[in-house]
C-alpha cells in the first residue's frame, strides 16, 4: 500500500479516536456501516453533534439542515421460552418375591404400666413354651395366641414381642410384625431380634432400603446365616434404588439450575433492552440540539439524564464528601451552561471554572453511567433513586445508607465513574 495513503488512513483513525462524531458526515455513512457490520460499538457523537473543524477540508461543506437519524435496529422483548417438561421417573426392574400388605386390626398389646411380679413372669415363660411347640408343629395362629398371652403378662419383654414378630413374618404378616418389632425395639433398642424382624418385613413389603439398614444391624449386634442369606437379595434391590434416587435428584438439580440461568438471562436481557430504549431516546433527543459537548449531552441536561434519571438530581449536587462541594450541581431544569470543560465551563461546576476545589476531574465522561446496563437499571428503581436525591441533597447523608446492601454498591459504583482515572 502507498506510504502515503496508508500516513493518511492513520491520520483518519486518529481523528475518528478524538473526535468520533466525524462519523455523523453522511458521506462516511459507508464507514460507520462497516465498522458496525465488523461488530463495533460506536458512541453516541458517532451518531450526532457536528463535523470536526480539522475534518472539514476533506469532506464536501454541509448543509444548515438537520441531518435526519439513522434509524436504529428496534430492540425486542426477549422471547419467553418454553418449560421443560416435569421429569418422569423410569420404573426400576427389581428381583425379590413380595407380598400385599395385611390390614388386619392391630393385634393385642401388653401395658407397660402394669407391675409384672415373679409369678407372672413365670407364666409368661409357660406361655411361650407352648407357642415354640405349637410353631414347631406348623400351627401359627396357635402359637400367636400363646405369645399373646406370654406378653400380657410380662409387657416388658422385648423377647416376647420379637418371638411373636417372627411368627407373623412366617404367616406373610408383615404389618403385624413391624409393630411387634417396634415395641421391642422400645423396650431393648439393641434387640437383635427387632431389627431382624423388622428388616425381614420391610424385605416383604418391597421396602428394600428400610430391609438392608435394619438388616445391616441386626446383623451387627447378633449375626446369623438367615440375616447373611436374606441381605443377599435385599442389597442388590438396595443399590439399584439408591442409584436411581440419586440420578432424578441430580437431573431435577441440573433442571432447577437450568430454569434459574434461563431467569437471570431474562432479567439481564430486559435491563438491556430497557438501557437500550432509553440510550436510543437520549440520541434521539439530543441530536437536534447545537452547542454542548460532542458525544456527550449537547444542549445541557434538562431534567437529568434523558430516559434514566427523571427528573436529574434536585437541588444541585453539592459534591462527593471530600470533593469540596460542586455549587449549582445538575440544575433540575434549564441545562449546563456551556457543556462540560474544554467546551466553555461550568460555572461553580467542574474544573477551569472555579467552585469545586479538587472536585472531579476535567475529563469525566457520562457516557460511563449511560452504558452501564446495571448503572440504568438501578436508576429506575425507586429506592435507589431516593436514596441519591437524598445524598445529593446533603452528602453527610451518605453515612446512613453505606449499610444498605442495596443502595451502597450503586453510589460506590457512581462515585468512582465521577472520579475518573487515576
Amino acid at each position: 500500500m502507498d506510504a502515503v495513503k496508508l500516513k493518511e488512513l492513520k491520520n483518519f483513525v486518529e481523528l475518528c479516536k478524538s473526535n468520533p462524531s466525524v462519523l455523523t458526515d453522511p458521506t462516511l455513512a459507508f464507514f460507520r456501516d462497516y465498522l458496525e457490520s465488523l461488530g463495533a460499538k460506536l458512541p453516541p457523537a458517532a451518531y450526532s453533534g457536528s463535523v470536526s473543524p480539522k475534518f472539514k477540508s476533506h469532506v464536501d461543506e454541509e448543509s444548515d439542515e438537520e441531518i435526519p437519524e439513522k434509524e436504529s435496529p428496534s430492540v425486542e422483548e426477549p422471547e419467553e421460552e418454553e418449560e421443560e417438561d416435569e421429569i418422569i421417573e423410569s420404573d426400576v426392574e427389581l428381583e425379590g418375591e413380595t407380598v400385599e400388605p395385611d390390614n388386619d386390626p392391630p393385634q393385642k398389646m401388653g401395658d407397660s404400666s402394669v407391675e409384672v411380679t415373679e409369678e407372672s413372669r413365670d407364666a409368661s415363660q409357660e406361655a411361650k413354651a407352648k407357642a415354640m411347640e405349637a410353631i414347631s408343629e406348623g400351627k401359627l395362629e396357635e402359637a400367636v395366641e400363646h405369645l399373646t398371652e406370654a406378653i400380657l403378662l410380662n409387657p416388658l419383654s422385648a423377647i416376647m414381642y420379637g418371638t411373636r414378630a417372627t411368627v407373623y413374618i412366617k404367616m406373610k404378616k408383615p404389618n403385624a410384625a413391624i409393630r411387634d418389632a417396634n415395641a421391642a425395639l422400645e423396650i431393648n433398642p439393641d434387640s437383635a431380634k427387632g431389627y431382624k424382624a423388622r428388616g425381614m418385613a420391610h424385605s416383604l413389603l418391597g421396602q428394600w432400603e428400610e430391609a438392608a439398614k435394619d438388616l445391616h444391624v441386626a446383623s451387627k449386634l447378633d449375626y446369623d446365616e438367615e440375616i447373611s442369606a436374606v441381605l443377599k437379595k435385599v442389597e442388590p434391590n438396595a443399590h439399584k434404588l439408591e442409584e436411581h434416587r440419586r440420578k432424578y435428584d441430580r437431573l431435577r438439580k441440573e433442571r432447577e439450575d437450568r430454569k434459574a440461568e434461563k431467569d437471570r438471562q431474562r432479567r439481564r436481557a430486559k435491563a438491556q433492552a430497557e438501557y437500550e430504549k432509553a440510550k436510543k431516546q437520549e440520541q434521539s433527543s439530543s441530536s437536534g440540539r447545537p452547542g454542548g459537548m460532542p458525544g456527550g449531552f449537547p444542549g445541557g441536561m434538562p431534567g437529568g439524564f434523558p430516559g434514566g434519571m427523571p427528573g436529574g438530581f434536585p437541588g444541585g449536587m453539592p459534591g462527593f464528601p471530600g470533593a469540596g462541594g460542586m455549587p449549582g450541581g445538575f440544575p433540575g431544569a434549564g441545562g449546563m451552561p456551556g457543556g462540560f470543560p474544554g467546551a466553555g465551563g461550568m460555572p461553580g461546576g467542574f474544573p477551569g471554572a472555579g467552585g469545586m476545589p479538587g472536585g472531579a476531574p476535567g475529563n469525566v465522561d457520562f457516557s460511563k453511567i449511560l452504558n452501564d446496563p446495571d448503572m440504568m437499571a438501578a436508576f429506575s428503581d425507586p429506592e435507589i433513586m431516593a436514596a441519591l436525591q437524598d445524598v445529593m441533597k446533603n452528602p453527610a447523608n451518605l453515612a446512613k445508607h453505606q449499610s444498605n446492601p442495596k443502595v451502597a454498591p450503586v453510589i460506590a459504583k457512581m462515585m468512582s465513574k465521577f472520579a475518573g482515572p487515576k
